[in-house]
């Protein structure tokens, strides 16, 4: 049975209260910023209003609106909701302090199409970070229509704001936790890649961290056009202007069921109308695979990579593996230029792969693995850039034939295999010492910037993190990846 003390720290804002589990200091719901209703809504992070006394701080904070998954994908990922209004907070997981010295941090933004997601989550359960001398900190963020609606009078990418104010934030505070401010990762799965890679892109990046993990997620922003269709969307179901003043009339509530309703039917492999970063506000100055590729951020070590079937996350729940046909491949070839030597190559690669499978091939490496490896390509082409080390998480699940789909390799990363969460997506007998492995190597990383296997360069070696072997793999599939311009 765990035995729980209880313990507290000083911070700019006030005293807070946590409580120490098997030796991990926890302090869950720690304020960064106000809250951003009232007043505050659609507005840039305002300062927390100082406290006296001691804040409780031993469970979660308020997570930000949101909806549950559904269409199948809720037996894969779950939701946390807990009630309030103060969402803009974090949750702490520091190791025991060791003679004065102070840890390396990892600052986690959690994935979930800007949309969903929480610090709350089980599978982000930090302990086992601190368990190997790393501050864990995770941080919530404004989703959804909260946090990237595109509106005449409000700032555009609002949640992103909220990640810069979370960073700066630990920058101030986090050595009060045992941490050192001067070695912060900041590491995200998914939306939370992307959000990563907009701000390595900032030309004060290195002011916010000093490191970056990005799994599954590729740099990515839209025009404020674009960008803006689910805001249009949800104001035409509304009744209402996409307008600051007309959306912060109405509740969260409302706002959600309108978002539901505008996104329906949308995923990541095969688009829709769906939150993204857009373009061209201040937090956004240039598209991040523009700057990132002429250079912005290449002092800043990296590591990334995607799961080799990201696909079948979306694919196999909702039953569209096997609805995909040959025309959906047809429309996709007019639109991206995939050449009909690219489809031939793909298919004679994958004896007896079904048409959906095909396509989900095409849609992983277009909107993942290609782009990772011109970032990686481009990194190293600058001179005296940091390293960049890049993975792919190959093992495949036995559950429902999800395979080495987009999401499972974070019950790995996070060493939380047991996990109900993780147990889901991976079953009960996922490879322990893969996950032993993956996590050492993460904790390698934030700790000294070196994960352990070979940086990128022109032999271009990959980390195949697939339980058997985890190799490093020169150039996989090169002959595929060689097809994409």
């Amino acid at each position: 049975m765990s035995e729980t003390t209880e313990i507290s720290v000083e911070t700019e804002s006030g005293r807070v209260r946590g409580s120490v589990v098997d030796g991990v200091h926890r302090y869950l719901g720690v304020p960064y910023a106000a809250a951003p209703f009232g007043p505050n809504r659609f507005r840039p992070p305002q300062p927390v209003v100082p406290w006296s006394g001691e804040r409780d701080c031993t469970e979660h904070g308020a997570t930000p609106p949101q909806l549950p998954y559904g269409g199948g994908m809720e037996k894969f990922l779950g939701t946390a909701h807990v009630p309030g209004d103060e969402i803009l907070n974090l949750a702490i997981w520091a190791p025991e302090g060791q003679a004065g010295a102070l840890a390396p941090v990892i600052v986690w933004i959690h994935g979930g199409s800007l949309s969903r997601g929480s610090n709350a989550l089980e599978v982000y359960d930090g302990t086992r970070f601190a368990q190997d001398g790393v501050l864990f900190v995770g941080a919530n963020y404004r989703l959804g229509a909260e946090g990237f609606s595109v509106l005449d009078g409000a700032p555009a990418n609002l949640g992103l704001a909220d990640q810069i104010e979370a960073l700066r934030w630990v920058r101030r505070n986090i050595w009060a936790f045992g941490g050192d401010p001067s070695r912060v990762t900041v590491m995200g799965e998914s939306a939370g890649a992307i959000t990563i890679a907009a701000l390595l892109a900032l030309p004060d990046a290195a002011s916010l961290f000093d490191r970056a993990i990005m799994q599954s997620g590729p740099p990515d922003a839209k025009p404020a056009k674009t960008a803006g269709a689910v805001t249009r969307g949800m104001a035409k179901l509304l009744g209402v202007a996409p307008s600051r003043d007309a959306f912060a009339a109405l509740s969260p509530a409302r706002l959600l069921d309108a978002q539901r309703r505008a996104t329906a039917g949308t995923t990541p492999i095969t688009g829709g109308p769906a939150f993204a970063l857009t373009l061209g506000s201040e937090t956004v100055p240039r598209h991040p695979m523009e700057a990132l590729t002429t250079g912005a951020g290449s002092g800043i070590p990296v590591l990334f990579g995607a799961n080799t079937e990201e696909y079948r996350l979306w694919f196999v729940p909702t039953g569209l593996l096997t609805k995909i046909g040959w025309l959906h491949i047809v429309v996709a070839m007019a639109k991206f230029g995939i050449s009909p030597g690219t489809v031939r190559l793909y298919r004679r690669n994958r004896p007896g792969a079904s048409v959906g499978e095909l396509f989900g091939a095409l849609a992983t490496d277009l909107l993942l693995r290609v782009p990772l490896n011109k970032l990686a390509d481009a990194r190293l082409a600058v001179p005296g850039a940091a390293p960049s080390f890049v993975y792919e998480f190959a093992w495949r699940s036995p559950v429902d034939g999800l395979g080495a789909c987009h999401a499972l390799e974070l019950g790995f990363v996070f060493d939380n295999v047991d996990n109900a969460e993780a147990v889901a997506m991976a079953g009960p007998d996922a490879p322990r010492r893969l996950a032993t492995d993956m996590h050492a190597a993460w904790v390698r990383f934030a700790a000294t910037g070196d994960p352990g296997w070979p940086a990128w360069s022109a032999e271009r070696p990959v980390k195949m993190w697939d339980g058997t072997t985890d190799a490093v793999v020169p150039a996989p599939r090169e002959q595929e990846r060689a097809r994409w311009r």
